[in-house]
């Protein structure tokens, strides 16, 4: 899917060598990094504006180049089953592969110019200030990891040597070629499906829903990643129960009912001010109609709602992990991750204490050794 209108010359751009791409019969080169597939010109740069041709290939222009670094309690990326209550060292780049309207990281995700690029890092220093920092994991977050796939991958290797793990925040919009290697070394996932009609993605994302929906599949069935799905609800957009209806049932029939999804609430942003922000009634809905299509770990985002961000045993009801925001308020989960009640296991990433970050930010400045 091609948009000529977002391909901008360059006569040099500078990066690292970027992989997944061909050269065309037409002397045109082709990014097959994402299902976009942008044809390429000398000096273009794809939809993404990150992923530049250099010559006889492809550049990432944003390699270790960073937007900002910091340090965000887990449960933020949302994931509610990996390591709760820890911090986690968050990053990203700038530009997107999607055009979503409703963009709420629009100022990084949106950015056409390096002047939001202000922190320079190398892998070896960003796990380093994850370290430092007592983070358990980084975040590859802000804007679209995959299109920053050469450093994200990098920067998890690296994490991975010492023993931090990796989460990728994404909206699963990226090739069945490259998928293997950009999610390798990551830990666990939360990707965004942003509806369940072609309709929204063309319309809102200039985008297609089958290639998300892969995505999502080969994480669940060909990975070891933890994953969690989040769906931003947009009044009068893919918030009706049918649509909702559908993304549970399909969730639950071709990934399962272990997958936790989060419903979250829109606020006017973009180029979608004047749609209101949604109503907490119908994420509660939400997770009811979730619930009755037999899915087990449903929560409610963006709003206040402690039963709806709480984590619950599917066997006898016992509250498990008690949440108020971002702040652990309970744990009733013995060392092996089972309820404390019936000792039924919940699926996740656990350790035998939760992490006591809690809801605080705090900016980290990465700074490379001498």
């Amino acid at each position: 899917m091609e948009n000529p209108k977002f391909l901008s010359p360059d006569p040099a751009p500078q990066g690292v060598a970027g992989r997944y791409w061909h050269k065309l019969e037409d002397g045109r080169i082709q990014c097959d990094l994402c299902p976009r597939l942008c044809k390429l010109n000398e000096g273009q740069r794809g939809l993404c504006f990150v992923r530049a041709r250099c010559g006889d290939g492809i550049v990432l222009t944003t390699y270790g180049r960073s937007s900002g670094f910091c340090v965000d309690p887990i449960e933020k990326k949302p994931l509610s089953h990996f390591l709760p209550g820890t911090p986690v060292l968050s990053f990203g780049t700038a530009g997107c592969n999607l055009t979503c309207k409703f963009c709420q990281n629009w100022d990084i995700s949106k950015a056409s110019a390096f002047d939001r690029l202000q922190e320079v890092a190398s892998p070896e220093a960003i796990v380093a200030a994850a370290r430092s920092s007592g983070s358990r994991s980084i975040a590859y977050t802000y804007n679209d990891p995959v299109i920053f796939l050469e450093y994200a991958v990098d920067v998890a290797a690296a994490a991975r040597a010492q023993g931090i793990k990796n989460v990728a925040v994404t909206a699963g919009y990226i090739s069945e070629g490259a998928r293997e290697e950009f999610f390798r070394d990551m830990d666990a996932a939360n990707v965004d499906l942003k509806a369940f009609t072609d309709g929204f993605y063309k319309k809102l994302c200039s985008a297609r829903l089958a290639p998300v929906l892969e995505t999502l599949a080969y994480l669940k069935h060909e990975t070891n990643v933890w994953l969690e799905i989040t769906t931003l609800l947009i009044p009068g957009q893919n918030d009706s129960d049918r649509e909702v209806a559908a993304i549970c049932e399909w969730i639950a029939d071709h990934l399962g009912s272990d997958v936790p999804l989060h419903f979250s609430a829109f606020h006017p942003d973009w180029r979608m001010q004047d749609t209101p922000a949604t109503p907490a009634a119908r994420l509660k809905r939400a997770r009811e109609i979730a619930g009755n299509a037999g899915l087990r770990y449903v929560y409610t985002g963006n709003i206040h709602d402690e039963a709806g961000q709480s984590t619950y045993c599917h066997g006898c009801g016992s509250c498990l992990i008690g949440r108020d925001g971002y702040r652990i308020t309970g744990w009733s989960l013995d060392a092996r991750g089972r309820c404390s009640a019936c000792g039924l296991g919940l699926p996740g990433v656990f350790e035998p204490d939760p992490g006591k970050w809690g809801p605080r930010r705090a900016p980290v400045r990465v700074l490379e050794s001498a």
